[in-house]
């Protein structure tokens, strides 16, 4: 059974992680978003689920306003080109429906099949927001806090400079 939002912000809690969270109506793409960028300050992420020819599944948390040149990504990642990956295997590895993917998601794959990749964009926001499992709301907290919550995954946090994709 997947993590829920409140299994994640107990998870958080857990974690000592301060969190703020704000619900809203869904939102399925950056540009549907783009008015909680004026009330939420922080990065805002676009979240990318991706998979190779070779059974690389991967994903993405980017900068909202980061231009990501998926042709030659795999270049600077080490993959073999990728494409979206099904909503199928969304939800099988990461426990959430297209739209809601996030990084937090990470806690529903304990097996580790997933590549968490972050853009050193999105990093660089002392606050990153995302989706809590769920696009009706969305999560603040801070990238350092971020890095200990993928570790607490399980998961490597792998920072990628997207601006070096030429």
């Amino acid at each position: 059974m997947p993590a829920s939002p409140s299994d994640l912000f107990a998870f958080l809690d857990d974690l000592k992680i301060n969190h703020h969270t704000i619900a809203h109506e869904a939102t399925f793409t950056v540009d549907a978003g783009k008015h909680l960028k004026a009330s939420m300050p922080g990065g805002h992420s676009k979240n990318l689920f991706m998979k190779d020819k070779d059974g690389t599944v991967v994903l993405i948390s980017a900068w909202a306003d980061s231009e990501l040149k998926l042709n030659r990504l795999h270049k600077l990642i080490g993959t073999r080109r990728l494409s979206f990956a099904s909503g199928e295997l969304m939800q099988d590895l990461l426990g959430v429906m297209p739209g809601s993917v996030t990084a937090f998601a990470l806690m529903n794959d304990t097996d580790h099949r997933v590549r968490f990749i972050a853009d050193k964009a999105l990093m660089a926001f002392d606050l990153v927001n995302f989706h809590p499992l769920v696009n009706t709301a969305t999560t603040a907290i801070t990238s350092a806090e971020l890095r200990t919550f993928v570790a607490a995954t399980g998961h490597e946090l792998t920072e990628v400079d997207f601006s070096q994709i030429g």
